[in-house]
């Protein structure tokens, strides 16, 4: 097989933005305070994670490349409009609700609404799996990590049921 120069390029960007990112990484000035993990952590990862998928992008682009079956996907079904407006759907109550009803009961809505789009047809079981995960992650960034993400009613009603001060 002859390489695909479009992929060839391709990967070739994606192995340069690694190399990139590495070189940018070593010139974030660190205090010797860091015992362990320093501000060099993330960036060396993302650079190591780019460079090897250039690497590989490149390596495939070299074998053949991987445009062609992405044309051969071209051919797929129709888009299913019902699941992007319910995911449309999805992002408006989170915001329309958040503010109103708190963090809970927006990603709650939010979740519910996703699960359908992905074909559930069980609405309040997924609002009752909803609600566990978002109270479980709000009470997770409030009590544990201190960070405010918007407590709504339920969220107040359950803090006074602990006896707690509401944030």
């Amino acid at each position: 097989m002859r390489p695909d120069r479009a992929d060839l390029w391709v990967g070739l960007f994606v192995l340069g933005l690694g190399v990139l990112a590495g070189w940018q990484a070593t010139e974030i000035p660190a205090s010797p305070l860091y015992a362990q993990v320093g501000p060099h952590a993330v960036p060396y990862a993302v650079a190591a994670l780019l460079a090897l998928l250039g690497t590989c992008l490149v390596g495939v682009a070299l074998l053949g490349g991987w445009s062609r079956t992405l044309e051969a996907e071209a051919n797929a079904p129709a888009t299913n409009w019902r699941a992007l407006l319910l995911m449309v759907a999805s992002i408006k109550a989170n915001l329309a609700l958040i503010g109103w009803l708190g963090f809970s009961a927006a990603a709650s809505a939010q979740f519910v609404l996703v699960a359908a789009a992905f074909g559930s047809r069980r609405p309040w079981r997924d609002a009752g799996l909803a609600l566990m995960l978002t109270l479980f992650a709000w009470f997770g960034f409030v009590q544990l990590l201190g960070v405010n993400i918007g407590a709504g009613l339920l969220e107040e009603v359950i803090l006074r049921l602990f006896g707690m001060d509401v944030p």
